[in-house]
Order: C-alpha cells, then sequence, then structure tokens
C-alpha cells in the first residue's frame, strides 16, 4: 500500500517548486484581466462587446458552447471509464474529472454575464414574490441557468466522491508528518472517511450512481446549445442533424485536453509508473477515433447540406463552406479531425512533445467549428442593409483569454492539493493482480 501511497501523496504534501509558482503567478495576471474584463461588461454593459445586427451572439455563446464541450467529453469518458470499471480510469479518471469541473467553472461565466444586468441573475431562478413575477421559460438564458446549475452540482459531486477515499489518506498522512491544520482540513473533506466495509459500500454505489447522473446529463447539456440555434428565426441552423453535430464534433476538445494533462502531469509530478505508457497509447487512440467521429459529422454536414433542397439553408452552407467563412471551417476539420490522426502513428503517440500540441490544437479547432456556428452561420444576408461583420471586442478576448487562465489555476491548484491519480483505485487494482498470479 505504501508504495502506491507515498509517491502520489508526495506530489500534494511536499512544496511547490519554482516552476509550479510560476505558473500560477501568470494564472493570476489572466485572473486580473478577467477580473477587469468582468467589471468592464458590468459597468458599460453587453454593449462594449462586438456584437451587432446580425451578429446579436458572438464570444459570448462561442466560448460557452466551447466549454461546454470540453467538459460535456471529459465527463462521459470518465463516467464511462467508472461504469464499465475499465482499467484506464486508475490512470486518467482523476484528470478528466477535474478538467470536465474547470470547464464548467469557466463556462458558468458566459450565461450571467450575458443577461446585461448580472447582479439580477436570480430573476432566472423559480422564486417565490409578492408581484408575483415568474421567470421566462421560453428564454434561452434560462435554460443556460438550469443546465450550468444541473452540470455544476453532477460534474462536482462525481469529481469530489471519487476523491473522499483518497482525502482520508492525505489526511492520515499529514496528521503523520505534522502538519495538522492541513490534517484537519483534509479531515473536514473526508467526511469522518474509516474505511469500513459500509462506508465502501456506500461509496462505490454513489460513485457508481453519480456516474450514470453523468449520461442524460450530458445529452441535456449539449443539445440545449442546439435548441437555442433552432429558436431564432436562421433557417440554417433548424436542423435535426444540429444536436448531434454539437455533441460529436466537442469530443476532440475534451479528451484532446485530458490527454495534453495527462501528459504534462506525469513528467511534473513524476507519476510514470501510474499514468504507464499503454494508459497513454490508449488515450491517445481514444483521441484520434474522436478526430474520426468529427469528420463523420462534418462529411454529413456537407451531404446533407448540399443535397437539401431549401435554397436557404444550401446557400448559408455555401456561404461557411466556400465564402468569407471559409477558413474558420476549414480549420475547425483540419485541426479537430484531420490532426488527430497523426496519433495512430506509434512513434508520435508516444511523444509528449507531440501529443500535447495535438489534444491543444483539437480543442482550438472545436473552438473555430462553434465559430463557424455562430458567427459565419450568418453570413447569408438577406437585406442588403444586414452586411456588417463581427468583430470581438478588447473586453470579449479579456474573458476567453481570463477563463482559460482560470481553468488553467483550477487544474494547477488540483495537481498541488489532491491526489492527482486516485491512490484506493490503483491499490485495489494492484492487489486483484497480485490475487490472480497466486491463483496460477
Amino acid at each position: 500500500m505504501s508504495d502506491v501511497t507515498a509517491p502520489v501523496a508526495e506530489a500534494a504534501l511536499r512544496p511547490g517548486r519554482w516552476s509550479f509558482r510560476l505558473s500560477v503567478l501568470l494564472c493570476a495576471g489572466g485572473i486580473v484581466v478577467l477580473a477587469v474584463s468582468v467589471a468592464v461588461v458590468l459597468v458599460s454593459g453587453v454593449g462594449v462587446w462586438g456584437n451587432n445586427i446580425p451578429h446579436v451572439w458572438g464570444f459570448d455563446l462561442i466560448a460557452y458552447a466551447w466549454w461546454i464541450g470540453i467538459a460535456n467529453a471529459a465527463s462521459l469518458f470518465a463516467a464511462i471509464l467508472v461504469l464499465r470499471r475499465h482499467g484506464l480510469r486508475t490512470a486518467v479518471n482523476r484528470f478528466a474529472e477535474a478538467a470536465a469541473l474547470a470547464a464548467i467553472l469557466a463556462a458558468a461565466f458566459y450565461p450571467v454575464l450575458h443577461l446585461g444586468r448580472a447582479w439580477l441573475f436570480y430573476w432566472t431562478l423559480a422564486y417565490p414574490n409578492r408581484m408575483q413575477l415568474w421567470p421566462q421559460f421560453g428564454s434561452p438564458l434560462v435554460w443556460d441557468f438550469w443546465g450550468i446549475m444541473s452540470h455544476v452540482i453532477v460534474t462536482s459531486l462525481f469529481w469530489y466522491i471519487g476523491l473522499i477515499p483518497d482525502l482520508a489518506t492525505m489526511r492520515d498522512r499529514a496528521a503523520g508528518r505534522g502538519r495538522m491544520r492541513l490534517a484537519r482540513t483534509y479531515g473536514l473533506l473526508a467526511l469522518g472517511w474509516r474505511g469500513s466495509v459500509a462506508h465502501w459500500h456506500r461509496h462505490q454505489a454513489a460513485y457508481r450512481l453519480v456516474a450514470a447522473l453523468v449520461l442524460p446529463l450530458l445529452l441535456w447539456a449539449q443539445t440545449v446549445v442546439a435548441l437555442e440555434f433552432a429558436t431564432t428565426l436562421v433557417p440554417a441552423w433548424h436542423q435535426a442533424r444540429l444536436p448531434l453535430h454539437v455533441v460529436v464534433t466537442g469530443l476532440p476538445s475534451g479528451l484532446g485536453i485530458v490527454l495534453a494533462l495527462a501528459a504534462v502531469l506525469r513528467v511534473a509530478l513524476s507519476l510514470e509508473r501510474f499514468v504507464d505508457d499503454a494508459d497513454m497509447d490508449l488515450l491517445a487512440r481514444l483521441v484520434a477515433c474522436a478526430g474520426l467521429a468529427a469528420g463523420l459529422a462534418y462529411a454529413h454536414e456537407l451531404l446533407v447540406g448540399f443535397l437539401e433542397e431549401d435554397e436557404t439553408t444550401r446557400a448559408a452552407l455555401g456561404a461557411r463552406v466556400l465564402g468569407q467563412g471559409a477558413p474558420a471551417y476549414w480549420g475547425a476539420v483540419l485541426l479537430s479531425a484531420a490532426l488527430p490522426q497523426v496519433l495512430w502513428l506509434d512513434g508520435l503517440r508516444r511523444r509528449a512533445l507531440v501529443v500535447v500540441p495535438v489534444g491543444i490544437l483539437a480543442a482550438a479547432g472545436v473552438w473555430l467549428d462553434r465559430w463557424s456556428i455562430v458567427v459565419d452561420g450568418l453570413l447569408r444576408d438577406h437585406l442588403p442593409t444586414m452586411s456588417r461583420g463581427y468583430s470581438p471586442s478588447p473586453a470579449e478576448w479579456g474573458l476567453l483569454g481570463g477563463t482559460v487562465a482560470l481553468f488553467a489555476l483550477v487544474l494547477l491548484l488540483f495537481g498541488r492539493l489532491v491526489p492527482a491519480v486516485s491512490m484506493f483505485e490503483t491499490r485495489h487494482e494492484e492487489s486483484e493482480a497480485e490475487a490472480e498470479e497466486e491463483e496460477r
């Protein structure tokens, strides 16, 4: 047991290295940019964004849908590994759960700011009031609020329940080293865990129950974005294939981030024993498969779009694919669908200097896809006076960069304060392997 616990727990208990402190300092600078951008929006209103008629949406919906896609793909990956009890869960599940939680926290900024009067966000709640004024449940802003809240609750529970046994281990090790204040903090978060049979039974039942709840949540959270498009008057957005497109094309972003994170943390925290080459190999193959699925989604879009009898829909797709929106569209295809295919090569998918940029660029390609849908989907104008383009403002760039910094900071704190690898799952798996060897 100590052979598993010591190297994983030591990464969280030892003082931070200079590289960690420098990374936190850089992320703190990004958080300052985020705070300034939020303050500008609160003081001046959403008019500081580059939105204009007909581009009533911009970075606010692009980034929101992108972060939701990352969170959904990472949560789906982790939930399936838990439900199937796959061996890969011991290596990368904790990364995936942390990435999902950090992404959903970053996404939560946008629906609140998009309200215009963010301090009145509670109006979207079904709360009793004397004026009998109830939320307009036909508004997509209300859908966003409930979608984000349900996502935050389920994702947080999924991440936290899986941590409880390891938090108890950290409590005991911190107490043994005389760090009583840290031990009390871990003990409070461990909820009095003693490792009894009753505790293990309840923990496993709760963990698998929340993992099962993740699956319908993902379909709800992604399809509600497509439903928001369907409530508009844009014909090109009234397609039954759009919810599936949003779900499938979001897979390379979440899995790419998990792959890049696993490659970085296994080196930074010296976890090569627990996240071995076989785990990285399988994870890289999954990213390549996600790229293939995204490529099929793009092929289906082209096939259905150009065979569409509706002239307006076909013209809108032509403007995205062959017209002014072509750079974003084909950039998304290249980065999210074509680039991950290099991971089929054995010599490349085993190199951190390859898998990290491929994973990050795959996520960037999905961002370009959301740009193509939200912005370039309106390139087909119906009136000569509606020829103005969309240009993101510094406030929008600050919000995007700030949420990226927030995402990175959450992951840095995760790798520093809690076990980056599931210790109890690893111990269980190694004990089962030893029992099988003894039987042989």
